[in-house]
């Protein structure tokens, strides 16, 4: 079965990624299976762009109340999926069910705006649905994705074909499930499975109307190209290599912490992770002791455990490349503090599995390839600066602008550095919080539009001006 049709079954699941052995067998959408996929959104959307917001709104809650009592279904789920620890897959399962709740909440307020004319004349706009959309996801938040790209789209009156990575395909196909059973018409939310052709494929139907896409610059930058042939709008979520600044006036237990929460996360696996970590050079001695120890005692092992709190990463050649990411550190002069290595669990079920001990890096520069460049795993490059103008001139050197963090005591630092730094998203006295109230993307390379938050409705719709003459047409002819 290659995309959709209400039956979970369709992916075999027979283990899981923390123990190294095969999570599923999948066969690719081909071009008739992808446009089958994109007629059954075409043959929704009819429908339910037609029903009020209210009426929408009622089966995206029911959808949310379903998602909310299979809270532990699905979150044990995503453990599978992705390898996470099973308290972060929780979490990811609430963000889902509030996402949608909170554009449940959006969808009945659609409207335009009226603006009088002389003579009596009046023009209004109308803010109507794009059509059929197209979201591609990433591998790292996969039932999140599926939902922080469906939601708005649907509230808007849209409906979706979503592709999930190929890494991780099984929870967004329980996503289209909850919403059928919720009451939403057949083909509303589509999955199709597969990898680049699939997504190549969903960008150049011309039933699209717009793409959506998490994941990587240049694949972001393909999508685009692609797109394009059609005069596609696009939403890009991309990469980033976000800076992390902490202050001598710091607290600097709340600092220690913030780093960790933007460092290591699932697994490091996170495209706003702060880590560029730049400490004032008179408490760095201090910050490292602190930030060391509490790494070295992060527990490492099988994400269904209450107690773990770092899990497998997604994939053996990912595993790989992050700790190539580490080799090429040490020969460029830096100091591994702590980690930064393959990491064997004492299950002997687990001992396939794709773990690695979380890295500090100390004695880190600014030209090194591991502060460049987005390594996607649980490594923090710590590096020293002396004044507010040197640090925020070396954050900015980049060509990436997802996110960007400081912690400092003083009010009037926080908001003049925040004022000044090029990042979408920024977080003061904190790091990697993601309500689904206000609006997530970035600057520069990292990205166009954003996700959640209101503003998200104006890239799931498309605006209809109408004027209406009370009068005579005042003709030049």
């Amino acid at each position: 079965q290659h995309f959709y049709k209400g039956n979970l079954d369709a992916v075999m699941i027979s283990f899981f990624r923390c123990a190294g052995l095969v999570l599923c067998h999948l066969e690719p959408c081909g071009a008739a299976e992808v446009d089958q996929a994109v007629r059954a959104a075409k043959s929704a959307f009819g429908h339910w762009s037609r029903m009020s917001g209210m009426e929408r709104a009622r089966i995206m809650i029911e959808a949310a109340h379903m998602i909310e009592s299979r809270r532990e279904e699905i979150a044990r789920l995503e453990v599978v999926n992705n390898g996470k620890s099973i308290t972060e897959a929780r979490l990811d399962v609430d963000s889902a069910r509030l996402c949608i709740e909170y554009y449940a909440g959006l969808s009945s307020t659609m409207a335009g705006q009226h603006v009088q004319l002389p003579g009596g004349s009046f023009a209004y706009t109308r803010r109507e649905p794009l059509g059929v959309c197209a979201g591609i996801g990433a591998w790292n938040y996969p039932f999140q994705i599926a939902a922080w790209k469906s939601a708005p789209a649907l509230a808007c009156g849209n409906s979706m074909v979503f592709k999930p990575s190929p890494v991780t395909p099984v929870t967004a196909v329980m996503l289209a499930e909850i919403f059928t059973q919720a009451g939403a018409p057949d083909g509303l939310l589509n999955v199709v499975q597969g990898g680049q052709e699939t997504g190549r494929l969903l960008c150049h139907h011309p039933d699209v109307a717009k793409v959506s896409f998490t994941g990587s610059v240049p694949t972001g930058q393909k999508i685009m190209e692609m797109a394009s042939k059609g005069v596609k709008p696009v939403t890009l979520e991309l990469g980033g290599k976000s800076p992390l600044l902490i202050f001598q006036d710091s607290d600097l237990e709340n600092a220690v912490k913030g780093a960790l929460m933007a460092n290591f996360l699932s697994q490091g696996q996170v495209c706003s992770n702060g880590t560029r970590v730049f400490v004032h050079k008179d408490i760095l001695p201090e910050f490292l002791r602190e930030v060391v120890a509490r790494t070295k005692a992060i527990e490492i092992g099988d994400p269904l455990l209450e107690s773990t709190r770092m899990g497998a990463l997604v994939s053996r050649p990912h595993l790989s490349k992050v700790l190539a990411f580490v080799e090429q550190a040490k020969r460029e002069g830096a100091t591994v503090l702590c980690g930064g290595e393959p990491y064997v669990p004492s299950d002997p079920k687990l001992r396939g599995g794709y773990y690695m001990t979380p890295c500090v890096l100390g004695d880190c520069r600014d030209e090194m390839t591991c502060v460049k460049e987005e390594i996607f795993g649980p490594v923090m490059s710590v590096l020293s600066f002396e004044t507010e103008e040197e640090v925020l001139r070396r954050a900015n050197d980049t060509t990436m602008g997802l996110a960007a963090g400081v912690f400092t005591r003083d009010v009037r630092r926080a908001h003049r550095v925040v004022e000044q730094l090029k990042a979408g998203s920024c977080f003061i006295n904190n790091y990697n919080v993601t309500p689904v109230e206000v609006p997530f993307g970035g600057f520069k390379m990292s990205g166009i539009g954003r996700e959640n938050g209101q503003v998200t409705i104006e890239y799931y719709s498309q605006l209809k001006t109408v004027f209406v003459e009370m009068g005579d047409v005042d003709s030049l002819f």
